[in-house]
């Protein structure tokens, strides 16, 4: 009854696997990048707050025109007294206005530089979510390619058991063996059978961790492409720490974000230090109204009250509280905090550079160890095989070989994605 159980259960895990991967759509690494690149909602927004600024410049640069305002008035008014001699009034007025600012200390113009610097800026911020989103997918598509290989390696396992456990019945019933050491093999290829399960549930965490950052609907379902990647792409040659690092400077945008930050500081400075300097402005208009009970004839009135009007205006500032002292010390500071930000950033880079490097360097030294030590683990559980049927090995030496050969291959796995992983993310570093 347990031999036919297990059975049933090890022809359903391939008959659900053959069958998922039969209706799924087939997702690469690159088809989840352009879908990420396009359908992510944080880069959607981010975009917008680019298109956001665009629309503040343009503000900006309206500032340094004329500005033009017609303006029209209707009213009434009662006189309730007995001794008036009109109860009622009626007037209007009617005008055209129109402003210029001929000099601000050259705040206006700082205004629109500091803009185009933010446009810029916000272009950059765009471009670090976008890689921000590349390095989140590569990690957790690695992740699942790992899981998917981990997958057919207990499932491997699990048929070596059947194997295992089948020929140990026959060799029980022949009188070979013992019940007890049948029992163990027996017991050992249901454990391997859980641990399909286990690597099964794993993956899935894996894709559903990979749909949730493409943003696909709870009913999407996936299937990654089997990798490409042979092992001298695992064992690729790494260019010198010192040399990814110099590249990264000049492709990250969070580096030259925060060289433009520190420009938009200065031209704070420089707005700010406007306030202390005198302000000039043009104004002109034209009007007219009118007014019954007034002193023209009502036929007349609207052309008898037209008139012109100019004026410059010049504002000095003598005192203004510290307002104008208090902001140019704030702009500095502003400035010296917008310095010590890009440092941060480019020591953040080292940081992410050094440890990317080393961890490829590590999973690569690490992944031609496992390789060695699968071939040894593999001859290992051979000669152990062989010697198991002859009865020059028990059953816990066998079950034990073939545990340290599934661990090897565990450990290939794990060294052979690691390494791919940190290799994907230097090349995004570099810009690649």
């Amino acid at each position: 009854m347990n031999r036919k159980l297990l059975t049933g259960c090890a022809a359903l895990l391939v008959w659900h696997a053959v069958a998922a991967q039969d209706s799924l759509k087939v997702w690469t690494l690159q088809t989840c990048l352009d879908y990420a690149l396009e359908n992510n909602i944080q880069l959607q927004q981010s975009r917008n707050d680019y298109l956001s600024g665009l629309e503040d410049t343009r503000e900006a640069k309206a500032a340094l025109l004329p500005s033009l305002a017609v303006s029209a008035t209707q009213g009434y008014t009662n006189y309730p007294s007995s001794n008036a001699e009109n109860n009622n009034s009626y007037t209007g007025t009617y005008g055209i206005n129109a402003g210029l600012t001929l000099y601000e200390g050259g705040k206006l113009r700082t205004a629109v530089k500091e803009q185009r610097l933010q446009n810029r800026i916000d272009a950059l911020s765009v471009a670090e979510a976008a890689n921000d989103i590349r390095i989140a997918i590569v990690e957790a598509y690695m992740q699942a390619l790992y899981a998917a290989e981990a997958v057919e390696v207990a499932a491997g396992t699990a048929e070596v058991s059947r194997a295992q456990r089948d020929r140990a019945e026959q060799m029980w019933q022949a009188g070979s063996i013992s019940k007890v050491d049948f029992a163990q093999l027996e017991s050992q290829y249901a454990s391997d059978l859980y641990q399909v399960v286990v690597a099964r549930s794993s993956l899935d965490d894996y894709k559903l961790q990979l749909k949730q950052l493409l943003e696909l609907d709870i009913t999407e379902e996936m299937n990654l492409a089997a990798p490409a990647e042979g092992e001298e792409t695992v064992l690729q040659a790494l260019p010198a720490k010192t040399d990814i690092y110099a590249t990264a400077l000049d492709a990250m945008p969070q580096i030259e974000r925060g060289r433009l930050g520190v420009e938009t500081a200065e031209l704070g400075i420089r707005e700010a230090r406007a306030g202390f300097y005198p302000s000039v402005s043009l104004t002109a208009g034209l009007g007219t109204g009118h007014m019954t009970g007034g002193g023209f004839q009502s036929g007349s009135q609207v052309w008898n009250r037209f008139n012109e009007n100019v004026a410059l205006s010049v504002s000095i500032p003598i005192f203004s509280n510290r307002k104008n002292r208090t902001a140019v010390n704030k702009a500095r500071i502003a400035a010296s905090n917008s310095r010590l930000e890009q440092l941060g950033l480019e020591k953040e880079l080292l940081r992410k550079v050094e440890s990317a490097y080393l961890d490829a360097i590590s999973s690569q030294s690490r992944y031609t160890a496992a390789r060695q030590k699968e071939r040894y683990a593999q001859q290992s559980y051979d000669l152990t095989d062989e010697q198991f049927r002859v009865g020059r090995k028990n059953t816990v030496e066998l079950i034990t070989a073939q545990n340290e050969l599934s661990s090897a291959r565990q450990e290939v796995l794990q060294a052979k994605y690691m390494a791919l992983l940190n290799i994907g993310l230097l090349d995004i570093y570099q810009g690649r």
